[in-house]
């Protein structure tokens, strides 16, 4: 028997099985017989599966409980000028007494996390996320959702970041480098496009060597594509990154100034994802193949 993954420190309400089978008899009794299964832990939220086409997501923390709300308002907006599946929710779920926030009942889309999965075997896929981003990296309307943390300025986040390039991150030096170069790059001046805002492995979904979903919308915003485009790193090794590199230039026609950044952001997220390696190994092997990513692909 597996065991349980270890309490995440910022998890601020916990949904057990119990508590996800009282929350959906009380508001969606119709489904509230289908098995709860696979449980899975996020940075915001925490998704159990329901049933074999279904999952049940629930922010774990008041700072995430808007992020499902978005998604929400936003997912059923997009859904249709992307040409890869996205959980768009199909119920909501009220706050109440036994838990008091917003939460969603959505697709299971069907494959593996990529993160899961060898880098090597992700190429076969590269070309279909950039078409994937470039659809979704349009110009955004003025009410699209703000967020502090992805596709701004990299100038407004250097006191947060720089600080983080320790000597206990790897290959530290070349990512201190990579966020210099990114923070001397001329910046986004062009209106701001749509943006994911975390399309690393962990939000990825493939199925027989194809790309077979997007999730994770909650920090959907509007900025810099750079932010997004960071998972050419994240993601990919040299010949994947090659190849959405040149699909997404084909597609956006993007300067090099914005992949500079691009690579800025990869940087940046290498302490993130390596913060919590017991709680989230499969993160932290993402921040470790990103930073020897971003060193081998030195300028």
């Amino acid at each position: 028997m597996t065991a349980p993954l270890p309490r995440h420190p910022l998890i601020e309400v916990d949904v057990d099985v119990d508590l996800a089978r009282a929350l959906l008899r009380e508001q969606h009794p119709d489904l509230a017989d289908l098995p709860l299964h696979g449980r899975t832990n996020g940075w915001d939220n925490l998704t159990w599966r329901l049933g074999d086409d279904l999952a049940v997501r629930f922010p774990v923390r008041a700072l995430s409980s808007e992020l499902v709300e978005r998604e929400q308002r936003w997912l059923p907006v997009l859904a249709g000028r992307l040409p890869v599946p996205l959980p768009v929710p199909v119920r909501a779920g009220r706050p109440g007494d036994r838990y008091p926030w917003t939460w969603s009942v959505v697709p299971w889309l069907h494959g593996d996390v990529a993160a899961a999965t060898e880098p090597t075997s992700r190429t076969a896929w590269a070309t279909a996320l950039a078409d994937a981003l470039a659809a979704l990296h349009v110009p955004a309307p003025a009410d699209a959702p703000p967020n502090p943390y992805r596709g701004v300025p990299l100038a407004e986040r250097d006191e947060v970041v720089a600080p983080r390039f320790t000597d206990a991150v790897p290959h530290v030096d070349a990512l201190r480098a990579a966020w210099d170069d990114g923070l001397a790059a001329p910046p986004w001046a062009a209106p701001a496009v749509w943006l994911h805002g975390d399309p690393h492995p962990g939000n990825l979904v493939s199925r027989d060597g194809a790309l077979a979903g997007l999730l994770d919308f909650g920090d959907l915003t509007s900025g810099d594509p750079a932010s997004d485009l960071a998972t050419a790193w994240l993601t990919f090794d040299a010949t994947g990154r090659a190849a959405f590199r040149a699909r997404t230039d084909a597609l956006r026609g993007w300067d090099d100034a914005t992949w500079v950044r691009a690579r800025a952001w990869a940087a940046a997220l290498v302490p993130v994802l390596l913060a919590h390696p017991v709680e989230y190994p499969l993160m932290a092997a993402v921040g470790r193949h990103a930073a020897a990513q971003v060193a081998a692909d030195r300028r």
